[in-house]
This record gives C-alpha cells, structure tokens and sequence, in this order.
C-alpha cells in the first residue's frame, strides 16, 4: 500500500456493506483514521436489528487500523452534525467526507406513492447535503482562523442520475441533484480549501441485486478472472480524490466500473438561435427543429 492518505480523517457514511464498507476497508489500508457511518438498514430503509458498521469497525482494528462506530441518521440535521463531531472528538479533525449511504423504493411513477418519493430524496440528496453543510462549516472555520485546509468531499451519484433509469425516477431525481450539488458545492467551498467530486459506480451491491433480471445477472460474480463487478474496484479512485494528489481537481462527475474511469461532461450550453427579438409562435417550431439537428442526442435512459 501507498500510504496515499496515511493520517487524513474520513467519514464514509452507509459503510457498514457494499461499496461503502469497501471505501472504509481501503482507506484503512491507506493510513487513514475512519468514521464508519451506517444505521444497520434494510435495502429499503427501514431499520433492522443488524449492526455491520461494528463489523467494519472490527475488521480495520484487526488490521491494526484505526476506526470508530457512528451510527447518526445522514438526513437527521442534528444527527448530520453529530457525525462530523465524532471525527473531531475521537480524532482531533476531519479531512475527508465520503457521502455514500441511500436506499431504494423502486417504483414506476405512475404508481409512487408521496411517502417512497419523500423517504429516497430524503436520504440521498437531504443527507448528501446535511453531511457536507456541517462538514464545511467545520472547514470555513478554520479557514477563517487562519489554519491551512486541504480538505475533500466525494458525493454518489449514479448513472440513474446522469441518463435516468426505468422504475426509479425518485432514486434518479436524487442523484441527479447530487451530481449538481457536487458542482455547486465546488464552485462555493473552493477559496476554503475544499475540492468537490462525485462518482457514479456500478458495481454489484445490495441494491443493485436487488433489481432482479438480467441486472442481477449481469453483476454476478465470474468464475474466475477479473471481477468487474466487484464493490472493491470503486474504491481506488474515492481513495486517490481524497488525497493530496487530487488537490486540483473539483467540480467533476465520474463513472467507474470495474477498470473504466470516465470523466462525465454533464449539461452544456448546445446550439443556439438569437433572433435579437421575441419569437412569435408559429416561428418557434421550425428554429427547434433546427436545433435539434444540430444537438447530440441524449443518452438513453436505462431500463428504456
């Protein structure tokens, strides 16, 4: 191992399994002290008897690591706050805030109901931004004070975010917003030290197994070879983000899967018709569809 983040601080929110128990494995590894976030819930939410962030904890121990439990709801503003003091109280600090924790209510829009639409935004885009509030009032602070920040926050989002996904528009509406909250966040938390990223993983979890079909197929572990699906290939690039390396990079997007790493170019402005005047109505139609012509199409959405 590189010693890539030996000392940094991280919390890993939803790291008791998957890819954020991976993230929390890797950064041990690396030399970083870790905050084990995770609630011990089911796939969709709801509260169990489990407790896998002690297990995580346990693990990275053995390893002669250093970790600690917090167990906070990421959605509960005062619970958002608590999780950043722990890295503080037991560490002396906080470096690194890796939101990653969510939970599924799969639905056809026509069939949501208002409490499994509110329950995914909830936890995905409320609880990307409660962490990251707290944790950069914690920053600016100490940018305030004249104390040196090089600091790191690294959302997740999704390809369901990015291009859209059949039966999950609620999931698919919150990572969307979380790819712009990373833009955003980069653009306000720059001049405190702050770099700003997200990725978008496919790797075979809890929740993507849990789609069934030729999804869970598709993510099944091979016999032999390389495992593309594999939660543990996600962490590299959330590992090297959090690193000094990755100063210079913020405000980007980044799909990862099995080896691929790509840079995703998210909304731009396309091809444009300045008429210098209003548009009367019956002008509009045509100009669109000159525009058209002339625009990339859009992704296709998955599941279409």
């Amino acid at each position: 191992m590189s010693g890539i983040v030996d000392g940094r601080v991280v919390v890993v929110t939803g790291a008791g399994r998957g890819i954020g128990r991976a993230h929390a494995l890797a950064f041990a590894a690396e030399g970083a002290r870790v905050v084990v976030n995770d609630i011990g819930a089911g796939l969709d939410g709801e509260s169990t008897e489990e407790h896998p962030a002690e297990q995580v904890v346990a693990e990275i121990v053995a390893a002669g690591g250093q970790a600690v439990v917090n167990g906070d709801d990421v959605a509960d503003w005062d619970g958002a706050a608590n999780l950043v003091r722990t890295a503080i109280d037991t560490f002396g600090q906080l470096d690194v805030l890796v939101n990653n924790a969510g939970f599924l209510r799969d639905r056809m829009l026509v069939g949501m109901s208002e409490a499994e639409w509110d329950a995914v935004v909830r936890v995905h885009l409320k609880g990307h931004f409660a962490t990251l509030r707290h944790a950069a009032e914690y920053w600016r602070g100490r940018a305030k004070a004249g104390n040196p920040v090089d600091a790191r926050i690294i959302n997740t989002s999704s390809g369901a975010g990015l291009q859209g996904s059949i039966g999950q528009g609620n999931y698919a509406a919150a990572k969307a917003g979380i790819a712009e909250l990373t833009v955003q966040a980069a653009a306000e938390l720059k001049n405190y030290g702050v770099a700003v990223n997200a990725i978008a993983p496919a790797a075979r979890t809890r929740m993507t197994l849990g789609a069934g079909g030729a999804m869970a197929e598709a993510m099944a572990a091979p016999e032999d070879g390389f495992d593309a699906m594999a939660p543990e290939n996600i962490s590299p690039l959330v590992v090297w983000l959090a690193s000094a390396e990755a100063a210079h990079v913020t405000g980007r997007v980044f799909e990862v899967e099995g080896g691929r790493i790509t840079v995703a170019e998210g909304w731009r402005h396309g091809p444009s018709h300045d008429k210098g005047a209003r548009w009367e109505v019956a002008e509009v139609g045509t100009v669109v569809d000159e525009l058209l012509a002339k625009a990339l199409p859009p992704e296709p959405v998955y599941g279409a």
